[in-house]
C-alpha cells in the first residue's frame, strides 16, 4: 500500500511539474468544463480528425488540462499530510470527471465497467479526504 501512495504521489507531482510547461497566460481564459464545449487553442477538434468517440477524447482532455490548471497555482504549505489531501482531492475529482465522460461516450464495456468501479471508489476516497481536511484546516 506503501509504495502505491508513493507511486500516487510521485504521478501527482509529476504532473504539477509538467503543469508549468502547459502553462496559459495569467489572463487567459478558463477551459470550459461543460459537455460539448469548443476545443478553441487545442489544435483542433478530434472529432474532425475521424477519431471515434471525439467528443467523449475532447471532453476528457478539457478536463485534464483544466485540472492541470487548477493545481498549478498550488504552493506546498510545508505540511506534507495537507498538501497530499488537497493534491490527491483534485486528482480524485478529475479522474471522477475523466470516468463519467467514458461511461457516457465510450465504447468498451470492460473500460466502462472499469470507469464504473473509479466513479464508486474515487467518491469514497473524495469524501474521505473532504472530512480529513475539514477536521485538519
Amino acid at each position: 500500500m506503501k509504495t502505491f501512495a508513493r507511486s500516487l504521489l510521485s504521478l501527482v507531482a509529476t504532473t504539477l511539474m509538467s503543469s508549468s510547461v502547459l502553462a496559459q497566460p495569467a489572463n487567459a481564459p478558463s477551459p470550459n468544463r461543460s459537455a460539448g464545449a469548443g476545443s478553441a487553442g487545442m489544435g483542433g477538434g478530434h472529432a474532425s480528425t475521424g477519431m471515434s468517440g471525439g467528443q467523449g477524447s475532447q471532453q476528457m482532455h478539457q478536463i485534464m488540462m483544466s485540472g492541470m490548471q487548477e493545481m498549478q497555482p498550488m504552493t506546498p504549505t510545508g505540511d506534507t499530510d495537507k498538501d497530499f489531501a488537497s493534491m490527491m482531492r483534485m486528482h480524485h475529482q478529475q479522474a471522477l470527471e475523466m470516468a463519467r465522460v467514458e461511461v457516457q461516450h465510450g465504447k468498451s464495456s470492460e473500460l466502462k465497467a472499469m470507469a464504473r468501479k473509479i466513479i464508486k471508489d474515487q467518491q469514497k476516497e473524495i469524501s474521505q479526504l473532504d472530512r480529513w481536511l475539514a477536521k485538519n484546516n
